[in-house]
């Protein structure tokens, strides 16, 4: 948590971009855009402006999640190059004010998306937050190498709770889409941390390179992506899939596979060699990896009107 020396590196000429910069704004574009897939692909009449709403909501609780995120975690951002920049560690805003819009955003995006659209939305949103927030950040971040596998459902609820806010239920598909996120979380953060060991390790943060080695870390990223393969083929056979999702998921993970695959073969000496070139290239493959899938999600969803029925 946040200690004195956060206070004294204080500058006092905080700008609304460093608070803007508490939300986590390039996490938030993934929490949304998968969001908004899941509420897109329901399979409901949907009014264009409870639909904003509900984005609207999932996005600024997202944004409170992180702020409590940045606020908890002021002490080892400090420590880490790539969080040092963060705007408590670089003394443009207070943990106390990290804190209250953290709060309050929260608060406010659960009330409102009850409003706006059903309880049970808003219970999910509810629940990621406190995940996030309390399970992942206070919790396991701290203590288990598994805090990446067991807190990746935090980042998996968001086009679970776009689908409820539009049908008010949780569904086979609803669920896939969940899966697919909490699949794919642990060898696309594996891989980064095989790159930025240091980091964590000086942070004191018990990723899986650092209690375990990255030889065991490579075995993880292989294995847990032979696990997502099937949750991502088998979600073309829900409700919200069909033949374009089907070949975009095999073509994906075709790649995918191969890159855990080199990731895995690979000892300390050849990446050290490239510069972890290939551990580099499977983490930049996994951002795109996830956008595409439930883009052809999207794109499925949108033909369906013109008489294409998936399957």
């Amino acid at each position: 948590m946040t200690d004195a020396s956060l206070q004294d590196g204080l500058t006092g000429d905080a700008q609304f971009g460093d608070y803007f910069a508490l939300l986590k704004p390039r996490v938030m574009s993934l929490v949304v855009f998968t969001a908004l897939v899941g509420l897109l692909v329901a399979p409901v009449a949907q009014h264009p402006f409870i639909g904003f709403v509900a984005i609207l909501c999932i996005a600024v609780g997202a944004g409170g999640s992180g702020a409590l995120n940045m606020w908890w975690d002021a002490d080892i951002d400090m420590i880490m190059r790539r969080t040092a920049k963060r705007p408590i560690p670089a003394g443009k805003v207070t943990p106390e004010e990290a804190l209250a819009v953290g709060l309050v955003l929260s608060g406010f995006s659960i009330v409102l998306l009850w409003l706006a659209t059903n309880a049970l939305a808003a219970g999910l949103l509810a629940f990621t937050i406190f995940f996030y927030a309390v399970i992942y950040s206070m919790w396991l971040k701290r203590a288990t190498p598994l805090n990446i596998v067991i807190g990746g459902a935090a980042g998996a609820f968001p086009p679970m709770i776009g689908w409820a806010a539009m049908t008010g239920d949780v569904t086979v598909a609803s669920v896939m889409m969940f899966m697919l996120i909490f699949a794919w979380t642990p060898p696309h953060f594996w891989a980064l941390a095989l790159f930025v060991k240091a980091d964590y390790g000086n942070a004191g943060v018990p990723m899986l390179t650092e209690t375990h080695g990255r030889r065991v870390t490579r075995n993880h990223v292989w294995w847990y992506t032979i696990a997502l393969v099937p949750v991502a083929i088998g979600t073309a056979f829900t409700a919200v899939g069909g033949w374009i999702y089907l070949a975009v998921a095999v073509v994906l993970n075709v790649r995918f596979l191969y890159g855990a695959w080199l990731v895995w073969h690979r000892d300390e000496t050849q990446a050290e060699a490239d510069e972890y070139a290939t551990e580099k290239w499977l983490f930049k493959i996994s951002l795109s990896y996830l956008f595409l899938h439930f883009g052809a999600l999207l794109v499925e969803a949108a033909l369906k009107p013109y008489g294409y029925g998936g399957w």
